[in-house]
């Protein structure tokens, strides 16, 4: 089940509640049935609309961080040249445009 956000123009209330994908609540009485909330004085007919929050997302920061849970990070030096700051144990330091031989190790990197 995920979380969802309604809000009320007519009560100024944001309420969040749990629901599968599929469902869709249109007015305030089904927002308040489902988070099993009181009514209050606004009208269960009134019109309710789903507020998108972004998701939060914890990014590494250092580059150690993103080397331990398998990410690759290459820094431009030079015109076609790039070093990977996060290289693992077989991989080349430095890639450089056109030889193939210098790619990251992305295959090791990507299970199913």
């Amino acid at each position: 089940m995920a979380k969802y956000d309604y809000f009320c123009e007519k009560n100024g209330r944001t309420v969040e509640v749990n629901h599968d994908v599929n469902t869709k609540l249109k007015t305030w009485g089904e927002v308040c049935f489902v988070a099993q909330i009181s009514l209050g004085d606004t009208d269960a007919l009134t019109p309710v609309r789903l507020s998108i929050n972004p998701a939060a997302i914890s990014i590494p920061i250092s580059n150690s961080e993103l080397k331990e849970v398998g990410f690759t990070k290459l820094v431009k030096r030079d015109d076609g040249v790039y070093e990977n700051v996060t290289a693992t144990d077989g991989e080349k330091r430095y890639m450089k445009a056109g030889d193939k031989s210098s790619l990251p190790h992305l295959n090791k990197k990507i299970s199913s």
